[in-house]
């Protein structure tokens, strides 16, 4: 019987924790309710707030001083994770100090960073001019990409024989 009660403990516990997986970052004075596009209208009164966004990747752009991302922006689960299944918050550009990978940062990866708004840019998407908050990383975390189609079953348990030929 105690064998039983240490072995679902155990079982538990692993499975907990695959649940807790994501950033883990220290969110000490992070301006929750800023978002992306209020950041890009508020221009100088958002500048040294210190936020928490995550998004899609658009494109990677790296340079002598630091490297660019822009991305489209989506509200954060409670894992930190962008939610991509609803509608973009804006999007945004970060400043990433030193080099990052083009390979690893690829275009439709998922990333949640802390920063700090540094202020706000105009760029271009496609031909329409675009106001983009800046900020500059604290904390990075690349998402795993995800291989998974929709179709597949996210959970599976099974017993059984199976027999190849």
């Amino acid at each position: 019987m105690r064998y039983r009660v240490v072995l679902i403990a155990l079982a538990s516990s692993c499975l907990l924790a695959g649940c807790a997986s994501g950033p883990g970052f220290a969110l000490d004075a992070v301006n929750a309710g800023l978002k992306p596009a209020a950041a890009a209208r508020a221009d100088a009164d958002a500048a040294g707030q210190k936020v928490l966004w995550g998004g899609r990747i658009i494109q990677v752009v790296p340079g002598p001083e630091h490297t660019t991302l822009e991305v489209v922006s989506f509200p954060l689960r409670r894992n930190q994770q962008p939610d991509t299944s609803g509608g973009s918050e804006g999007r945004f550009l970060m400043w990433y100090p030193g080099y990052l990978e083009p390979e690893d940062y690829q275009a439709e990866r998922l990333v949640t960073v802390v920063g700090t708004v540094r202020e706000a840019r105009t760029g271009q998407v496609g031909e329409a001019e675009y106001r983009y908050p800046v900020i500059v990383v604290d904390e990075l975390y690349l998402w795993p990409e995800q291989r998974e189609s929709a179709s597949e079953p996210r959970v599976r348990f099974g017993l059984g024989i199976g027999i190849m030929r």
